[in-house]
C-alpha cells in the first residue's frame, strides 16, 4: 500500500508523517525538498499512490483532486473544502454505521475539522436520538491550543519576544462566519447554525469544546444523567470515543488534558435545568491527524487504531 502526504511540511502532514513512518504495512512516498511544490512532481506522486493525504489550503486540496486521473487512487482531505461536498465521506466512523462504512468503501474522504469534530461528537447523537430539537438555538465555546493554527501562529506564540496579548486567551471567529459551521450544521441536520465562539490559547496542543443546553427547550424529562446515558449508548462500542461519568473533571476540565492522544471523551456537567457536554480531545490528534490515520486505517481494512495513540 503506497501512501502520498501532499502537504508533508505543514503541521497535520508532519504530525500524520509521525505516525506513518515507522509502519511497515505501507510504503510512505515523499518528494525532495526541491519538488514539493512542483506540479508535475506533485501529479505523479498523486496518480501513482493508493491512498493520499492532502494537507493543503483549500483551494491547493481543490486543484490537488482535479490532478488526480486515476480513479483507483484514494484521497483523505484534511482541508476544509470538501467536507460538506457531494460524493466525498464525512471522516467521522463513530458517529454511525453508515459513515463508518462510507468511509471504508468510498474514494474520497473529508477529514473532519478540530472544533467541528467536538460540537459533532456531543451534538449529533442528541438530534438524532430527538433529544434536541433540529431547530434548537445552539451555543457552542472551544478553546484550543495555538497549534491549531500552524506553522506562523507558531512561530508567533513560541517567539520569545512575543507581544503580552499572546499570554492570555484570544477569543475568534467574532462575525460568526467560522470555516466549520457549515460541518456543524449539515453533518447535524441543524436547521440553524450554532452561535460559536472559538477561543485560542497559550498552550501548544489540546481542545475542549463545550456545548450549552437549556433542559426546557429539550425533549421532556431531559436532564444530565439522561443525556450522559444516551452519549454513553451511542458511542459504547467506540474505542476512541469515551463518555466520562457525570461531572467528571469537578472542579475544572483542563483543555490540554489530552495532548499526545488520539482519543476523545465527552463531559456532561450541569444541573437539571442547564447542562454542558464538553469534547476532551487534541486539537492535532482525533482533532486531525490522528483522525486521517485512522480513516486511512479504514480505508486500508487495518485495525482503526493502527499506528494511533490512545
Amino acid at each position: 500500500m503506497k501512501v502520498y502526504i501532499d502537504g508533508s511540511a505543514g503541521t497535520t502532514g508532519l504530525q500524520i508523517y509521525d505516525r506513518l513512518r515507522e509502519r511497515r504495512d505501507i510504503e510512505l512516498a515523499t518528494l525532495p525538498e526541491q519538488l514539493r511544490k512542483d506540479r508535475e512532481a506533485r501529479r505523479e506522486a498523486l496518480n501513482s499512490c493508493d491512498i493520499a493525504f492532502l494537507c493543503l489550503p483549500d483551494d491547493a486540496a481543490r486543484e490537488a483532486v482535479s490532478m488526480v486521473e486515476d480513479p483507483d487512487v484514494r484521497i483523505i482531505d484534511a482541508s476544509t473544502a470538501h467536507r460538506t461536498a457531494e460524493g466525498w465521506a464525512y471522516g467521522f466512523p463513530e458517529l454511525s454505521e453508515e459513515h463508518r462504512a462510507a468511509i471504508r468503501t468510498g474514494k474520497r474522504v473529508a477529514n473532519p475539522g478540530c472544533h467541528a469534530t467536538g460540537f459533532i461528537a456531543a451534538v449529533y447523537p442528541l438530534v438524532k436520538l430527538g433529544i434536541v430539537p433540529a431547530d434548537y438555538p445552539l451555543s457552542c465555546f472551544s478553546l484550543t491550543g495555538y497549534s491549531g493554527g500552524g506553522k506562523k501562529m507558531i512561530a508567533e506564540y513560541e517567539d520569545l519576544e512575543k507581544p503580552v496579548n499572546l499570554n492570555a486567551p484570544r477569543i475568534y471567529g467574532l462575525t460568526q462566519n467560522h470555516k466549520h459551521l457549515p460541518e456543524m450544521r449539515a453533518v447535524c441536520g441543524l436547521t440553524r447554525a450554532p452561535v460559536f465562539s472559538p477561543i485560542v490559547d497559550d498552550y501548544y496542543k489540546g481542545m475542549a469544546a463545550t456545548v450549552t443546553f437549556h433542559t426546557d427547550l429539550l425533549a421532556p424529562g431531559t436532564n444530565p444523567k439522561r443525556i450522559r446515558e444516551a452519549l454513553d449508548d451511542w458511542y459504547q462500542y467506540q474505542r476512541l470515543i469515551n463518555v466520562a461519568p457525570l461531572n467528571w473533571g469537578t472542579p475544572m476540565i483542563d483543555a490540554n488534558a489530552f495532548e499526545g492522544r488520539d482519543d476523545l471523551m465527552l463531559i456532561v456537567s450541569g444541573c437539571e435545568e442547564r447542562v454542558t457536554v464538553t469534547a476532551l480531545f487534541d486539537n492535532l490528534g482525533k482533532g486531525a491527524s490522528g483522525a486521517a490515520v485512522q480513516n486511512m486505517n479504514i480505508l486500508m481494512g487495518a485495525d482503526e487504531l493502527t499506528g494511533l495513540n490512545v
